[in-house]
């Protein structure tokens, strides 16, 4: 049973009340009956689902009419199966879709029972209204504002109420004939079957014309030149018509697929709505989208310009950078190596700078959901960019430092090797073995940097070696062979000259080291070991043995090589010049 409800206005240009009076009691119905009216109601409540489309906020305002006030007046839509009966409007305290739900919910009750005949339908005046029953059951009241609304006379917009909503009814209580639901499931099973046929068809028929465009035009592909050269080679040609033969097929299924549906939806009446409304559904998209685009062409405009100028000002601004770097333009205490990291540094602020002035014209920024995917990049690039952005401060902090430079050798806590390239999240190095190593920048803003090549331009680079002597040698002889030995060396440095420290004087031995300069770190392994080896030939030429690392006691015979055991088996001797 459907209750009563009553709305009292304090305007007294509206309806002093209304009162919804409650419908007879419904007949019991069986039980196909109401699986079948569960079923219309769950088809119905589908259909409205998709009927929500772009077009909604359009039918929302038509809904609203201007008052004498200069006011908006709220109406909606009476409607029964999806077809639009009549408007009524509403106040605040009783607002419009409410009433017009109420009315739709009768009108649902009084179609769906068949023992109210549409012959006692009829309107009855009173003072203020007219009111429209069927038997002694309210159906709608239409009020004197109702009329003014329409612009007619209140008598005259509740007859044409009243012939809607018996026409209505009537057509409701037919589409949901047994008869006519039958008939029409015959319908769709039929034009079901005709649709699989012509699909069927379809492919077969495209199946047809690949072979046949296969067998007669591929090879006419393949010979297309112009003077024996091949302008586009053959099997991308292939491929084009058969992508174009793939397009139509698939514009033609989706005809057959928007018309079958169009038919078969529109035989139910759950379903029609959503049948007269299809199309709708799918040009509305492309229409919205259209509209948008053609909306926001000035503002496409502004963002091409603002491209262009940005563009133009960086190039001025790398052009002048280039200039400082190559020495044309110089500043005081400004290295010419800073040019391009301070050129990146300045279009990344330049480019930041263009995105806030761009941001307000990009279309659709100041819809909700491009802020919150806004929000959503920043969170996502703030938490798995931390290291990288470590990285890229580490980076110029380090070309600003002048820490070392591309060719340098340097040593990274315990990796040595030679720059090969600085970049802004990494440094690369090439070690003595040949190894590619990438090191994080931040690791080597946070680790002891060694450079064994910036100073080695201008004064040399220190080698040293260490050496352990017994004590019954004399240290000025040991001094004269070290010296030799590096005099002997090729690639050391003869300005400044060598020279030998004593670092300690041990349990068991004198520790020497020897000093010798080079300017080429990068050969600072060939050169230790051609020192090496002039180190072991003096000191065996004179008798003198290397005690390093120690010994427990005095050998009977002195651990030295005779001389003419040098070139033992395999070695050989060097040929003679």
């Amino acid at each position: 049973m459907i209750h009563a409800a009553r709305y009292t206005s304090t305007d007294p240009s509206l309806v002093r009340s209304i009162e919804l009076h409650p419908l007879p009691r419904l007949r019991p119905v069986s039980h196909s009956r109401r699986l079948s009216r569960s079923c219309a109601v769950l088809l119905l409540i589908v259909s409205e689902v998709f009927l929500v489309h772009p077009s909604a906020a359009a039918d929302r305002r038509a809904n609203q009419s201007p008052d004498d006030s200069g006011g908006s007046i709220q109406t909606a839509s009476v409607m029964l199966d999806g077809q639009v009966l009549f408007k009524v409007r509403g106040v605040t305290a009783f607002p419009a879709e409410l009433r017009a739900g109420a009315i739709r919910d009768r009108l649902e009750a009084i179609a769906s029972n068949h023992a109210l005949t549409l012959d006692r339908l009829r309107v009855e005046e009173a003072p203020d209204r007219s009111i429209i029953k069927l038997s002694d059951e309210m159906v709608v009241t239409v009020l004197d504002v109702d009329a003014e609304m329409e612009g007619i006379s209140r008598q005259l917009l509740a007859e044409t109420y009243r012939i809607r909503i018996k026409e209505a009814v009537a057509k409701y209580r037919h589409d949901r004939s047994p008869r006519v639901l039958g008939l029409h499931g015959l319908y769709a099973l039929g034009a079901t079957a005709s649709f699989a046929l012509v699909v069927w068809l379809l492919v077969w028929a495209f199946r047809r014309l690949d072979r046949f465009t296969e067998q007669r035009y591929r090879a006419r592909l393949e010979g297309i030149r112009v003077k024996a050269f091949r302008v586009v080679e053959s099997q991308r040609l292939w491929e084009g018509v058969r992508t174009s033969e793939r397009m139509v097929r698939t514009l033609l299924l989706l005809l057959l697929l928007f018309v079958y549906g169009q038919f078969v939806l529109g035989l139910f009446p759950w379903t029609r709505p959503l049948s007269q409304r299809l199309l709708s559904l799918l040009v509305d998209p492309l229409r919205t989208m259209g509209l948008a685009i053609v909306g926001a062409v000035p503002s496409l405009i502004f963002l091409c310009v603002l491209v262009v100028v940005v563009r133009f000002g960086l190039k001025l601004l790398k052009l002048y950078f280039a200039e400082v770097g190559r020495g044309t333009i110089s500043h005081g205490g400004f290295d010419p190596d800073w040019a391009m990291p301070t050129y990146r540094i300045l279009r990344l602020l330049v480019i930041a700078f263009a995105v806030v002035v761009a941001y307000p014209h990009v279309p659709g920024s100041q819809s909700e959901a491009f802020k919150g995917v806004s929000i959503l990049l920043g969170v996502i690039f703030s938490l798995g960019s931390s290291s990288s952005v470590a990285n890229f401060i580490a980076g110029y902090t380090m070309i600003y430092r002048r820490a070392f430079k591309v060719g340098d050798r340097i040593m990274i806590n315990d990796v040595m090797g030679d720059v090969s390239e600085m970049r802004l999240q990494v440094t690369h190095l090439r070690s003595v073995k040949n190894e590619e190593i990438t090191i994080p920048n931040s690791t080597i803003l946070n680790s002891t940097v060694i450079n064994f090549s910036k100073l080695a331009r201008e004064r040399g680079l220190i080698l040293h070696t260490i050496v352990g002597i017994g004590y019954e040698t004399p240290w000025r002889q040991v001094d004269a062979m070290l010296l030799e030995a590096a005099a002997r060396t090729p690639g050391l440095l003869r300005e400044p000259a060598p020279f030998v420290l004593q670092q300690s004087l041990d349990d068991f031995a004198v520790k020497y080291e020897l000093n010798v300069y080079c300017d080429k770190p990068q050969e600072s392994l060939t050169l230790y070991a051609a020192l090496h080896r002039n180190i072991l030939d003096l000191f065996n030429e004179h008798g003198v043995q290397i005690m390093t690392p120690a010994y427990e006691s005095d050998p009977e015979s002195l651990k030295v090589v005779p001389k003419d055991q040098w070139f033992a088996p395999p070695a050989e001797p060097p040929s003679p010049a």
